[in-house]
């Protein structure tokens, strides 16, 4: 049996699943979202590496600005770091079980301790931790 369909006709239906485009532009969102946050984060670090455990608490409940600002560093840090290596996930482990499995794994990891992070910044922000 031979098959007179065009190189075109065989491949058509087997492009792009139409879904990569959001990833594309959600990754590249979030890496411009971290700039700015990023530039914050290291002036902070530089502020908070001079002060003891009590300056470093009041840093954080001086103001709200400081812990929106560390809270949207780390949920934008881990959202940008769960879709880097969702990509590099998809495209680079060939057996279905191991990528399902790393894919998920990926997704609790990040999930977990971005929650961990914000919760403990939190904590301290509102004064529920000295």
């Amino acid at each position: 049996m031979s098959d007179f369909r065009t190189a075109l006709s065989r491949a058509r239906g087997l492009g792009a699943a139409k879904h990569g485009v959001g990833h594309w532009i959600s990754e590249r969102v979030s890496a411009a979202a971290l700039i700015p946050l990023l530039l914050w984060g290291v002036f902070a670090a530089l502020q908070l590496a001079r002060l003891d455990h009590a300056g470093a608490v009041a840093w954080l409940q001086s103001s709200l600005v400081n812990p929106t600002l560390l809270v949207l560093l780390v949920v934008t840090s881990y959202l940008h770091m769960s879709a880097g290596l969702r990509v590099v996930i998809e495209d680079y482990i060939e057996n279905n079980l191991n990528r399902a499995a790393l894919l998920l794994l990926n997704l609790f990891a990040c999930v977990l301790f971005g929650a961990l992070a914000v919760f403990s910044i939190l904590k301290v922000a509102l004064g529920g931790a000295v």
